[in-house]
C-alpha cells in the first residue's frame, strides 16, 4: 500500500516548485520595460511600435508564470497523483 501522505507531500512540494517559476519572466518582463523606455527615450517617434512590441513580450512570458500557477493549484487541490494511486488501490 502507498502512503498518501507521502505522495500529498510531494504534490504540495512540487506546486512550490512550479511558483518558483514566475522569478524568471518577472525579471524578464523588468528588462524589456526598461529596455523599451531607453528605445523609446532615443526614438520617441517609435513609441507606438516599440510600446506594443514590449507588451507582447511581456504577454508570452507571462504566459509561462500562468501555466505554473494553474499546475500548482491543480497539484495543491484536485491531488491528481493521490487520487490517482487511491483508485488503483497500490
Amino acid at each position: 500500500m502507498t502512503n498518501i501522505g507521502f505522495v500529498l507531500g510531494m504534490e504540495a512540494l512540487g506546486a512550490g516548485l512550479a511558483l518558483l517559476a514566475g522569478i524568471g519572466p518577472g525579471a524578464g518582463e523588468g528588462y524589456i520595460g526598461g529596455k523599451a523606455v531607453e528605445a523609446i527615450a532615443r526614438q520617441p517617434e517609435a513609441s507606438g511600435a516599440i510600446t506594443r512590441t514590449m507588451l507582447l513580450g511581456d504577454v508570452i512570458a507571462e504566459t509561462s508564470t500562468v501555466y505554473a500557477f494553474v499546475f500548482a493549484l491543480l497539484c495543491m487541490f484536485a491531488h491528481p497523483f493521490a487520487n490517482f494511486l487511491a483508485d488503483a488501490n497500490l
